[in-house]
């Protein structure tokens, strides 16, 4: 099995360009902050990752403003020339952040 499933923010994204198949392709860079436990223990991750939207994807990921809080899935595969990887979105859905003046949300709750 091979899938990701990345909270992350668009932080760089090229001009859209074609594939040799003639399908959109549009590059990325993705950034992902958070804290994780680790064998019981909180870990704070932060990462940039490249990736690549192609086919009709393009639209949705085109029009992310770079900044905005996004889930993106997908699956890893090695870059062109085989010495990295690149994460290829094949899902992209916009995280809203939450309406503070949504009286249903109980913002003093704790955990």
């Amino acid at each position: 099995m091979n899938r990701l499933v990345l909270a992350a923010q668009v932080v760089e994204r090229s001009a859209m360009r074609y594939t040799p198949a003639g399908l959109p392709a549009l590059d990325l860079k993705l950034k992902h902050e958070s804290e994780v436990s680790e064998d019981g223990q909180p870990r704070k991750v932060s990462l940039e990752i490249k990736a690549v939207a192609i086919g009709a994807i393009t639209k949705s990921a085109n029009v992310l403003a770079l900044g905005s809080p996004a889930t993106f899935a997908g699956f890893l595969g090695a870059t062109r020339n085989g010495k990295g990887l690149v994460f290829h979105v094949n899902e992209v859905v916009l995280n809203e952040p939450p309406n503070l003046f949504d009286s249903r949300i109980d913002i003093f709750q704790r955990s």
